[in-house]
């Protein structure tokens, strides 16, 4: 299966430098994360539908395998402790996952709950309760580097499977508070479909102008468009922008919140998205040339 991007984003360090990460695409658009500690050699993978990826990465990179960080449980994300098993691996690692989700998450070691840590090797991470998508759903925190599955994404967010969507706005509210440079290691490369979103419901935003811009020129070389940032969120992402005047006046116009509160207008924002109806938006329509500004 061909991957949609074919230049990863190269290796990077935590800010504090106890930490490199690896982006590593898998299946169609999955990304799996590999983060090594770098006083130890010790590596954690975080979530993946196989172990082909991870596997390899540490194999050339001199790394010990030894810590896998789960997300939440549906299969593109468990999979590589499945695969792990088959392959009489899984056993010998340290499994992270939450608490609730513990007969779901095949090799559980270490069961967390909200506010735990994670350790590999001498670097510690907290964990986030970052429900809504599914129940159960964790992210994890290393400094300045946010792995948040499939809870925020560039540019939007998760499916609410178990929702409600009061639920995954409180973890996206969270997740937004963190320290804006903080970088974003989502599971999946969907940016460009939901920016396509995001300009239906926001066309006013310059910054939003200006990021689809640098996005499909990205793509179109075949690099990655994540991570990005809490800060670069925060002015394009139309699931952390309900106070937008801009925003509630398109969404209204299709879809009319069932309150004026902010949850009533993180709800219609995603049923609207949900509603597919953007996907008809043509990239002519879309500001990727000239001037970004409106």
């Amino acid at each position: 299966m061909e991957h949609v991007v074919s230049i990863p984003h190269p290796p990077f360090t935590t800010a504090d430098g106890q930490l490199t990460v690896h982006q590593l695409p898998a299946w169609k658009d999955n990304f799996v994360w590999v983060i090594a500690c770098n006083t130890t050699g010790v590596a954690a993978v975080i979530d993946g539908p196989n172990a082909d990826a991870a596997l390899a990465c540490c194999n050339a990179n001199g790394l010990s395998l030894q810590v896998i960080l789960n997300t939440h449980t549906h299969g593109d994300h468990i999979g590589i402790n499945r695969d792990l098993e088959k392959r009489g691996l899984l056993s010998s690692l340290k499994v992270y996952g939450r608490e609730r989700t513990k007969g779901s998450v095949p090799g559980l070691t270490h069961p967390v709950n909200d506010g735990d840590t994670v350790t590999v090797g001498e670097v510690s991470g907290k964990v986030l309760l970052t429900e809504g998508h599914l129940d159960g759903h964790i992210s994890f925190v290393f400094d300045d580097v946010l792995f948040c599955g499939d809870t925020l994404f560039g540019g939007g967010c998760g499916y609410l499977f178990d929702g409600p969507p009061r639920t995954m706005k409180q973890s996206l509210d969270r997740l937004a508070a963190l320290p804006p440079e903080t970088r974003v290691c989502c599971a999946h490369e969907y940016t460009q479909d939901n920016l396509r979103f995001a300009w239906s419901v926001e066309p006013e935003n310059t910054a939003l102008a200006d990021r689809i811009k640098k996005t499909w020129a990205r793509r179109l070389e075949g690099h990655a468009s994540v991570p990005s940032t809490i800060a670069l969120e925060r002015e394009t992402n139309p699931f952390l922008r309900h106070e937008s005047p801009d925003l509630r006046q398109h969404v209204r116009q299709a879809i009319a919140p069932d309150a004026d509160t902010a949850d009533a207008w993180f709800a219609a924002t995603r049923r609207l998205k949900d509603t597919k109806q953007y996907k008809t938006i043509t990239d002519s329509e879309l500001p990727l040339s000239g001037d970004t500004s409106v």
